[in-house]
């Protein structure tokens, strides 16, 4: 049963008096937190598909397991369910684009010669709906990735075709921060690696670091584009060895002046990229989040308001890190209806965010410093009894989404309308 709005207000009164209590202004956590833009990542909408080719197979150690009905086919339908996912969640959020989802007509276009004109579908909706725009290179699921390598390639020939499809997607990713007024967060990840332990790990690294310098050597106002860089433990067919790891792309943000990015999912199961966050940002100029779950393996769930997620985001709201840091979602489930897949894990992000908010940050650091570690755990411990759901609905009714699983409805009527509709 939905509750009434009464109630909601009445709740959230109650909850904003005990907040206060504990000198947290409910009214300021909210307004921080509408001021978040998400970038919710298109290709949960179709399975890391594309439009480049119908039905290619998903390369690069990517995999995308289930087979829920109602996959988006086109760019109109993809766009479709978007818009369906943006009306369920509060805020005014971003979308993350991949190069595959260019709309060229029906005509083959190399990715090395993508324009701007490819993506005109996409930027004329964002523009309708507000939405700021970021891109990323795809370099895998494509013939010139098939022996597993790109910019760390021993063939000059594979790595020029890579640096030249990341330099078409940083201009693609200019254009998008011109028109919309927001600069776009164009993120180069790779795939590159070994499923066996290499004799020679320094020379491919050498060469990614080559292409880079490569990809980078035009320099783009960052009123414009941003440059980001991501790194990773491994991934199905580069188990021991990836050539782009942590390590190497943390040097290279701080020696070439781009962002890092961390991915959630892309360390090993029992590290958190909470811990790594106030390291990286003394380094840094800004950083990019990719919030996933992984269960075992980087296997991209979708996100849950688990330990995890609170401990990241309360990490960005206590170093005061969220000025410099952009959040965006990373992961694709099939077995599951894809819109409420965006809808659950970005409502679950935010959530998150709220949470973090709320904290009486200043006193609890001031108990720190006093070495008063005592009254610092029982005043934590007593924050997660406190009515942030109250808070978090009256957040919802106030940006017109639905509260609690009401969004449900919508999903459903819609997956009747549309999504089973498709073949």
């Amino acid at each position: 049963m939905t509750p009434t709005e009464g109630s909601i207000q009445a709740a959230y009164e109650l909850a904003r008096e005990r907040y206060a209590a504990l000198g947290v202004d409910t009214e300021k956590a909210l307004t921080g937190l509408s001021q978040v833009a998400i970038s919710l990542h298109c290709w949960q909408g179709d399975d890391v598909g594309g439009f480049e080719t119908a039905g290619g197979e998903l390369g690069g150690g990517l995999a995308a397991t289930g087979n829920y009905p109602g996959k988006a086919r086109t760019a109109d339908e993809l766009r479709s369910d978007l818009d369906v996912a943006y009306r369920l969640i509060p805020g005014q959020h971003r979308l993350n684009l991949h190069a595959i989802y260019a709309e060229t007509g029906g005509k083959q276009v190399e990715r090395t010669d993508l324009q701007p004109e490819h993506f005109a579908g996409w930027l004329d909706w964002a523009k309708a709906n507000n939405h700021g725009l970021d891109f990323n290179p795809t370099c895998f699921s494509h013939p010139m990735a098939a022996d597993g390598f790109t910019l760390a390639s021993y063939d000059p020939a594979v790595r020029r075709f890579w640096i030249d499809h990341c330099i078409a997607s940083r201009r693609i990713g200019e254009s998008f921060g011109r028109v919309l007024g927001s600069p776009c967060v164009t993120n180069i990840w790779i795939p590159d690696g070994l499923k066996d332990t290499p004799v020679d790990r320094k020379t491919p690294r050498a060469l990614l670091a080559q292409s880079l310098d490569a990809v980078f050597a035009d320099k783009i106002d960052p009123r414009f584009n941003l440059d980001a860089v991501e790194g990773k433990l491994f991934g199905l067919g580069s188990e021991a060895y990836v050539v782009g790891s942590h390590e190497f792309y943390l040097g290279y943000a701080i020696t070439c002046g781009v962002l890092l990015t961390l991915d959630s999912g892309h360390f090993h199961p029992t590290e958190t990229i909470a811990d790594k966050i106030s390291a990286v940002m003394a380094y840094v100029p800004e950083l990019l989040l990719h919030v996933s779950r992984g269960v075992r393996w980087d296997s991209d769930h979708v996100v849950t308001f688990n330990d995890d997620l609170q401990a990241i985001m309360q990490e960005l709201v206590r170093g005061d890190f969220l000025g410099r840091t952009h959040i965006g979602l990373d992961y694709f489930d099939a077995s599951i209806n894809r819109v409420a897949a965006w809808v659950i894990g970005t409502r679950n992000a935010l959530r998150a965010l709220l949470l973090a908010l709320l904290e009486p940050i200043d006193h609890l650091r001031s108990l720190e410093v006093a070495g008063d570690y005592t009254a610092r755990l029982a005043l934590l411990e007593e924050l997660k009894g406190l009515p942030f759901g109250a808070v978090w609905d009256y957040h919802c009714l106030q940006a017109g989404v639905p509260v609690g699983v009401a969004y449900m409805d919508d999903i459903k009527a819609y997956e009747t309308q549309t999504l089973l509709k498709r073949s």
